[in-house]
């Protein structure tokens, strides 16, 4: 059966508590969501990793919006790849949406589709940036309480060293990561190192994103092991930066890279460097986050990812909520496709923008 149309969603859902990074605030969730139609009545979804504001990378809302409505839908609608450059969030989000078209006609699902080993995946959480101390180890009791495997802070200069030794003190069995999100320098090496004494998994994106060397230069001055997100945007990156020993961990996340397929072959690529990886997050609504499990139910994701349960974010999800399990894990979507389908009625609660491009 053809694709007959394309739906675009602009939907924007309250964080429950904002969420602060090195490079912004965020106190709402905006999200494009694809729609594939096809003529046989089966819908595909997708989800866009981007934001508001081109903050984490080139890409935004406004902009993916025109890039899918006027390039990249128009060329899938005609059974075309669009010669367009960058834009790898926008790609990844109609590419999903199109697996999951024909993962769903052909019922299977998409973790059967990228031959997954688990049924469950273990699960971490990534905190913000906070105002106080206090605020920071009440949360961190809170999601220890709640079963999270791993817990990941937030870094930036000034708000690093005090508060990542506070959580160890309190938490010395916890396992602990920072990230950055490149918000230091190669100038801050020496700051960096003192890292060392608080037995971290792993330091995520230091310097900035085009700092491949400098990475590699930083990693032979800390002990602790450099996990890269922003420079890894393909698999000819991903293997280089594990030649030069910039990256000792890999985070993977499905926008960042341009979609499944090319999430498939870094997989592999790592997977066959033994390096070990986990599966990242940007805050996605049930659509996201069901990808992210299928991706981290993989065999070569050996460390907890950033896919927690829906009310780490959300009062309610658009989809049905993905629930944390007693002991740390949650379970991957077996259903058709990518598993999950958005409650219309929510989904009419939240949207304030929908456009179709029909064939």
């Amino acid at each position: 059966m053809t694709l007959v149309a394309v739906e675009l969603i602009l939907v924007r859902l309250p964080l429950l508590r904002p969420f602060r990074t090195s490079f912004g605030t965020q106190t709402v969730k905006e999200a494009i969501l694809v729609r594939a139609l096809g003529g046989d009545g089966v819908e595909g979804w997708g989800e866009c990793a981007v934001a508001e504001d081109p903050l984490y990378s080139e890409e935004w809302n406004p902009g993916t919006w025109m890039v899918l409505r006027d390039y990249l839908v128009p060329a899938a609608l005609e059974g075309a790849s669009s010669p367009i450059k960058g834009h790898p969030m926008a790609k990844a989000a109609l590419e999903v949406a199109l697996l999951d078209l024909r993962l769903r006609r052909e019922l299977v699902s998409l973790a059967s589709h990228l031959g997954a080993v688990r049924d469950r995946v273990v699960c971490g959480v990534s905190l913000g940036i906070e105002e106080r101390l206090d605020d920071l180890l009440r949360q961190v009791d809170r999601f220890v309480a709640d079963g999270y495997r791993r817990i990941k802070l937030k870094i930036e200069p000034g708000w690093d060293l005090q508060p990542v030794r506070a959580v160890r003190e309190a938490f010395p069995d916890a396992s602990l990561s920072v990230d950055a999100n490149a918000a230091y320098g190669p100038e801050d090496a020496e700051h960096l190192a003192r890292l060392d004494a608080l037995d971290l998994d792993y330091v995520e994106q230091p310097l900035p994103k085009d700092h491949l060397l400098a990475h590699a230069d930083l990693q032979r001055r800390l002990e602790t092991p450099i996990c890269l997100d922003e420079t890894l945007t393909s698999p000819h990156v991903t293997d280089e930066a594990i030649r030069l020993d910039a990256c000792r961990v890999v985070n993977l996340k499905v926008g960042r890279v341009g979609g499944v397929e090319a999430s498939r072959r870094i997989h592999d690529l790592v997977l066959e460097h033994r390096v070990p990886m986990w599966c990242g997050g940007m805050l996605e609504t049930g659509i996201g986050r069901a990808v992210n499990l299928a991706l981290a139910a993989m065999p070569g994701f050996t460390l907890p990812g950033d896919t927690s349960g829906s009310n780490r974010y959300f009062e309610q999800d658009v989809t049905a909520p993905f629930v944390l399990g007693r002991d740390g894990t949650m379970a991957v979507p077996d259903g058709p496709g990518i598993g999950v389908t958005p409650n219309p009625e929510m989904l009419d609660e939240i949207a304030v923008e929908r456009h179709v491009i029909r064939r």
